[in-house]
């Protein structure tokens, strides 16, 4: 083997190492935030079981709900979910109905119905507030996205802020148009990649029919939903994400001029 093959393979072995390393971190960091929450379970109001995990101290009065996307579960969000709560957050994941990961992950019943994802989405909403949140933003994946928009729509300002990654305009029966949009009073954020044109074009027709404070982000990916998350972007997703929440949703209650 000449200099040049030797080269080649340093190099392989070296691109193997790193990414096993990082392979191995993403790991930990799911199981720290496991170790960290608690699985929860609530019923939604057509008497579907669903389960779930909360994050964050118990204390906390702001709180984000996570809805997944098709093609995943509420495991998708862990570490995002531990990262949000380590600023403050109360955070809840949970699987929408039909989604039975197991172990941690959770099962919850009933049979898979995007159609149904705001019911199931609110039915985790009241479950947070009902430990103790007083302000509350959404975060949705894909169908999670849509299911979050429908529901601020009918909350008239009990949202405060709303994120969306890769949503579509609609999903069976589950739709955001215009009409949706124009009541949704939460501050929103759109964003999607670039290379998923159905997913960009969507997250720029929203923006164009909501209502301010708005804004879209088109990323430089072609991953979808919490994949997004795991990708060349990840970290460019998370901040943007994370910024947008603790903007209008502050950890800390905003305090009142005295009068």
């Amino acid at each position: 083997m000449g200099a040049f093959g030797r080269r080649l393979g340093i190099t392989a072995i070296l691109a193997a190492a790193i990414l096993a390393a990082s392979c191995n971190r993403k790991q930990e960091l799911r199981q720290e935030a496991v170790t960290a929450s608690a699985p929860v379970s609530f019923d939604t109001s057509d008497g579907i079981h669903l389960e779930g995990r909360l994050f964050g101290s118990a204390d906390a009065t702001a709180g984000v709900v996570l809805a997944h996307m098709l093609p995943a579960d509420q495991t998708a969000w862990y570490t995002y979910a531990q990262r949000l709560a380590s600023t403050g957050y109360r955070v809840l994941t949970f699987d929408f109905r039909g989604y039975c990961p197991g172990g941690d992950g959770g099962c919850s019943g009933g049979e898979k119905d995007p159609g149904l994802a705001a019911v199931d989405l609110n039915a985790a909403l009241a479950f947070l507030r009902d430990d103790g949140v007083q302000r509350v933003g959404l975060i949705g994946a894909s169908m999670g996205g849509t299911a979050a928009l429908v529901v601020a729509s009918h909350e008239q300002g009990g949202i405060l802020a709303v994120v969306t990654l890769s949503a579509p305009e609609a999903i069976d029966s589950l739709g955001a148009g215009p009409e949706v949009m124009q009541t949704v009073s939460a501050a929103k954020l759109f964003i999607a990649g670039l290379e998923e044109t159905t997913a960009a074009d969507a997250a720029k027709a929203f923006y164009d029919e909501s209502l301010q404070p708005k804004r879209y982000e088109i990323l430089t990916t072609g991953d979808h939903g919490t994949d997004i998350l795991e990708g060349n972007q990840g970290e460019r997703a998370k901040d943007l994400m994370s910024a947008w929440i603790a903007r209008y949703v502050p950890p800390t209650a905003p305090t009142q001029a005295g009068g």
